[in-house]
């Protein structure tokens, strides 16, 4: 027999116990790192290397002043984002053309192509680093170019893992979207570009947003190809963090403050779009 007060469609008691402590567990287990990340870069040196404590005895804001004079962040942190920031604009401009093209038109070779655009995912990454490297060098030899060391060359390689699961992604979006919205717009005298610009895009943003943190994410904190295609100059912040630590000392408070830090564009971006993420990732789930 039922509580009284209680709807008949409620979950049981048990359920619900269960649920709460389920998630004070994964709570506890995902903020547990942060605190220590948190608490260590506000300690000195000698307190993170010594024996471990929950609580610091000293709070000291030094390590967030000294992370940006023991290694170049401030470099480290204008090449991630001139590096992230292009790979991301060049993936969702590219993207958003050729979702388009497989989302409305019928061509020769269409299925190829998207089998072919998705099963790119299914290989380890390491698996193209020495083929690019050797392009890069052999083009740079060749031609004079520079990709080998550059930001350009590593916007380029960024782009190869970041654009097929982007043109993936938005193809899904764009069947989502009545193609009566097209016609529409053709009859009041758009072409299919117009139409695309004016009509399709503004009604795919959600999807083009989550394309676009993708795509930002994957470059800002990728290290296999940034620690082989990058040089002093050139280096992002992934690869900088390993300045923290030479052949005598390691720095760890510095480097949870430096780990914080770099992380705050990311974070806060997420928190900022999360309902577009959302509402892309979860397109065409149900119609």
């Amino acid at each position: 027999m039922a509580e009284a007060g209680k709807s008949p469609t409620a979950p049981p008691r048990s359920f619900v116990w269960t649920r709460r402590v389920l998630l004070t567990l994964l709570t506890l287990f995902t903020a547990t790192p942060l605190y220590v990340m948190l608490s260590s870069s506000l300690k000195p040196l000698q307190d993170v290397t010594g024996a471990f404590r929950w609580f610091p005895s000293t709070v000291t804001v030094q390590p967030y002043l000294d992370i940006w004079k023991t290694v170049p962040l401030g470099r480290y942190f204008v090449n991630s984002l001139i590096v992230a920031g292009a790979a991301t604009a060049c993936s969702v401009v590219i993207a958003v053309f050729a979702a388009y093209a497989v989302s409305r038109y019928r061509f020769r070779g269409k299925r190829l192509f998207t089998v072919t655009v998705l099963s790119t995912q299914m290989f380890p990454g390491i698996l193209f680093l020495l083929p690019l490297f050797l392009i890069f060098v052999n083009i740079g030899n060749a031609t004079g170019v520079a990709l080998y060391g550059s930001r350009g060359g590593l916007i380029l390689t960024y782009m190869t893992f970041t654009l097929p699961l982007s043109i993936w992604m938005l193809v899904g979006y764009f069947d989502s979207i009545p193609r009566d919205l097209d016609e529409a717009a053709q009859v009041d005298g758009c072409g299919p570009l117009g139409a695309l610009v004016r009509v399709v895009v503004p009604a795919a943003v959600p999807g083009i947003v989550a394309v676009a943190i993708y795509s930002f994410m994957t470059a800002w904190g990728e290290v296999l190809f940034a620690s082989v295609m990058t040089n002093d100059v050139t280096r992002t912040l992934a690869i900088g963090l390993q300045g923290y630590a030479t052949q005598t000392e390691v720095y760890w408070n510095q480097i949870m403050a430096a780990s914080l830090v770099v992380s705050v564009p990311v974070v806060a971006g997420f928190l900022l779009l999360q309902r577009y993420l959302v509402a892309g990732l979860t397109a065409g789930a149900v119609k």
